[in-house]
């Protein structure tokens, strides 16, 4: 077995990713302020989050799953300003939280990547780097930015390591979905760890237990209390708290996908599949936010997705592909409360090749905005994480 392969099979038994670990994953970050990027896999419907409520088009292009404006009945759009809404399923959640200036939107926000395929717009996506230039398929823009801080405390809450968290920082991955379902035991990890205790790979083995056990004591507590009340550890709201409390104290940079959003039949509109989804994912954020308690002031969570979806519903009351999409930006310490970057008015003559969002505000150059922000980067620390991009301050840090 060569070494590549015996990387892959200890990472299955230990549950955590061993080929990137150092001691750092035990540290608390150098850095009080903490960044948690959410990736929706799959294409969010954008439209019915942030809704075009100004827009006579939005209602004529989407006859079935539009969101009504704002109005005192329950299944219309949250009322924004005079140009936007937001879906009713997050009035509980996210919605007080844009009240408080601790939530933002970003529309007609995405890449230049007008393939529509999900796989190359992802990889797009979590590579960061320039599309007409050959990519470096092993350099992901969130480990660069891991790189900048010195490779300081960041951890990808996946079963896998993402593209986006791969390249020279040494980043740890760990699912928290099933911490209890171990496939071995304390006895076990230490026979394993003996056999390569006096081989190259021996303390990077005994790592890759380390940090599996390191987060189920972490976790041990919670994970009690939710058997005793059959409390389901499934959804994305426990592991959003999970991933807070170790956020909290260990993280500056956090990474986490959730998947399912590719919706081109019967998505429903102020209920259906996808009011659902949106009020799951809302649940978890403020869980997030809840569990963060003072830390939250310095932390911010950025929701972004690979594109967002046809601006006119399907013959299948549903959306396709699309391009342009609506970043979320979350946090205590934000300045909230608006919606920001390039906007244009949309009607069938606004559309990206007549059926999409347009790219107004491209997503390197927002998120180094946001990045320089949260961290303090300056210009030369910015271009190694998004190499000739000049970035955007939107005012929201």
């Amino acid at each position: 077995m060569n070494r590549r392969d015996l990387l892959k099979t200890l990472t299955a038994l230990t549950g955590a990713s061993i080929s990137g670990i150092s001691s750092s994953v035990f540290a608390a970050p150098a850095t009080q302020n903490r960044l948690l990027l959410v990736f929706l896999r799959g294409g969010y419907d954008a439209s019915n989050l942030l809704i075009p409520t100004s827009s006579n088009f939005y209602y004529e292009a989407r006859p079935n799953i539009a969101i009504a404006r704002p109005s005192a009945d329950a299944n219309s759009a949250l009322e924004i300003n005079a140009d936007w809404g937001l879906h009713p399923a997050l009035r509980d959640s996210i919605y007080p939280l844009y009240k408080k200036g601790e939530a933002a939107f970003i529309p007609f926000a995405g890449t230049d990547d007008v393939s529509r395929s999900h796989f190359e717009t992802q990889n797009s996506i979590e590579l960061g780097q320039a599309l007409n230039t050959t990519r470096n398929f092993h350099s992901g823009f969130l480990n660069r930015l891991a790189e900048v801080l010195n490779n300081n405390s960041a951890m990808s809450f996946t079963d896998q390591l993402p593209l986006m968290m791969q390249g020279n920082a040494q980043i740890a991955n760990t699912s928290l979905r099933s911490l209890g379902k171990g496939n071995v035991d304390s006895r076990q990890s230490k026979i394993i760890s003996q056999m390569y205790s006096k081989t190259g790979l021996g303390q990077q083995v005994s790592e890759g237990f380390a940090v599996r056990e390191e987060v189920v004591r972490e976790m041990q507590d919670e994970m009690n209390v939710a058997n005793r009340n059959a409390i389901s550890t499934k959804g994305f709201e426990q592991e959003a708290r999970r991933i807070a409390k170790l956020m909290r104290d260990k993280y500056a940079l956090g990474f986490v996908d959730v998947g399912g959003w590719d919706t081109h039949v019967n998505q429903g509109g102020a209920s259906g599949a996808l009011a659902t989804k949106f009020d799951e994912l809302g649940r978890g954020l403020v869980a997030y936010q809840q569990e963060m308690g003072a830390a939250w002031r310095n932390t911010t969570v950025v929701v972004i997705s690979e594109f967002g979806r046809t601006f006119r519903e399907n013959g299948k009351r549903g959306t396709d592909h699309g391009h342009g999409s609506v970043y979320w930006v979350l946090g205590g310490g934000i300045k909230g409360g608006q919606i920001a970057g390039e906007q244009v008015r949309l009607d069938a003559s606004k559309l990206f090749q007549n059926r999409d969002y347009p790219v107004l505000n491209e997503y390197r150059a927002v998120l180094g905005g946001l990045f320089a922000g949260i961290y303090g980067l300056n210009a030369k620390q910015l271009d190694q994480v998004f190499s000739g991009v000049t970035s955007r301050d939107l005012g929201l840090i």
